[in-house]
């Protein structure tokens, strides 16, 4: 198997060498670390012999964020573990090179066999811990021969990625049984895993930790510095648009000019998903004729009264939301991202609202919207009159921030079952993984 695949990747990349090195060239990604993961050196040599080491991958910046909650804990409650940590992303490395001063930050290998196993040999983990996704053949398969456990952790499956493997339901099996726990999000990707013959003892539905690494207050300092950075007033009512795909963006600013006119006081922030979005909306802005300023120009300085904020910066996100009167959460209108993450503005108390493409997150913008925390909208029409409704209605307003914050609280309480979990592999403990 590892053979096949080998050969199968090193042409596949032969194939898309010259759309590789474009891309490298055109987004300014690192071919340095492109090299790293292609031979799988972690740049660690672990020589403990008293500690249990835990390898932690989140794919990119929202797995690592993820992580953080998750790590942070670990490290509170077990000193005696050694943790590592990994990403697959050039932005993802930087992010935990941020979130993890004083552990081992690298870059996750690519799924070859050798670059696997020189990163395993280096790293001798005792459990490796995979945020959410990221599951890749070779690897699960040198894992499997080296018998070390693999656990995925705040899974969750798509109705569509679940269909996709009904499909071929046996090529599941195989795959899956190679991971020897599940702590699960939710009822219906354990539902699903047992129905393709995931033993039911390797499965936990524990929540998820998204609802465990939030702020509630307002009031934090990372927060009051966005506040007088962007120069918000308080009488001024702040929209954070966060996490947002093209066409959302325009959506948006068509919106803004409108309300504006309605609200004098209305503030817009933006903030896209992707790096590669930050110049494509920078002139969506331009078009409209109103000010604007980018958050990397600003440093310490103070934004003119009035400007709409481009956040052009990564990672700062879950601080902007905490300003938000109202919260727009993006990838949810343009039907290819499926939805972002809606937990961290509910925490906040914004009244929060999102389009109808929510797969990613269709169980959490269900119970938020049942207990009366947040709204779903279907078009551009529905996004400006919601919008205008939440600012108008300053008692609605606050009512749908309370119901969200109270949500959140009310679900939080899955980083120490994943622990409980990840400890029953560590410490050889007879507690069932079902129980």
């Amino acid at each position: 198997m590892s053979l096949f695949l080998n050969s199968f990747y090193l042409l596949a990349l032969v194939l898309a060498s010259p759309w590789l090195a474009w891309r490298f060239w055109w987004k300014g990604r690192s071919f340095h670390n492109f090299a790293t993961r292609f031979t799988g050196n972690s740049k660690f040599l672990n020589t403990s012999s008293d500690s249990k080491t835990v390898w932690f991958h989140g794919v990119s910046v929202g797995e690592i964020h993820l992580l953080r909650q998750l790590v942070s804990s670990i490290q509170a409650s077990k000193p005696d573990w050694l943790c590592v940590v990994s990403s697959s992303t050039d932005n993802g490395l930087l992010e935990a090179q941020k979130c993890f001063k004083g552990l081992h930050v690298f870059l996750f290998p690519l799924d070859f066999s050798w670059a696997i196993n020189k990163a395993l040999s280096q790293i001798k983990p005792d459990l490796i811990v995979l945020a959410e996704s990221e599951l890749w053949p070779n690897f699960l398969q040198c894992c499997k021969v080296k018998h070390l456990p693999v656990s995925v952790i705040n899974g969750r499956m798509s109705p569509r990625t679940q269909a996709r493997y009904l499909n071929f339901p046996w090529v599941a099996k195989a795959f899956f049984s190679k991971i020897s726990a599940f702590a699960l999000q939710n009822i219906e990707t354990e539902h699903f895993l047992h129905r393709i013959g995931v033993s039911p003892s390797a499965t936990r539905v524990t929540g998820s930790i998204k609802f465990d690494g939030v702020t509630f207050s307002r009031n934090a300092p990372n927060i009051e510095k966005f506040k007088a950075m962007f120069a918000i007033k308080p009488n001024e009512l702040v929209w954070v648009a966060g996490s947002t795909q093209a066409p959302e963006e325009q959506y948006l600013l068509n919106a803004y000019l409108v309300l504006k006119k309605e609200f004098p006081l209305l503030r817009l922030i933006l903030v896209p998903r992707q790096p590669d979005l930050f110049n494509q909306v920078r002139k969506q802005i331009e078009l409209t004729g109103l000010p604007f300023k980018n958050r990397s120009d600003l440093g310490p300085a103070v934004a003119p009264d009035d400007s709409i904020i481009l956040v052009d910066t990564l990672g700062e996100l879950r601080f902007v939301w905490g300003l938000a009167d109202i919260a727009f959460v993006g990838g949810s209108m343009d039907g290819k991202r499926g939805g972002q993450n809606m937990i961290e503005p509910a925490a906040y108390g914004s009244a929060v609202f999102f389009g109808d493409k929510i797969w990613n997150f269709k169980q959490v913008a269900e119970q938020l919207i049942h207990a009366g925390g947040a709204s779903m909208i279907s078009s551009p029409d529905s996004l400006l009159y919601t919008a205008r409704t939440l600012l108008a209605n300053e008692s609605l307003r606050i009512q749908m921030g309370q119901k969200a914050k109270d949500f959140v609280i009310s679900q939080q309480g899955a980083t120490a079952k994943t622990i409980l979990m990840l400890e029953d592999f560590l410490c050889h403990d007879s507690r069932n993984l079902a129980a």
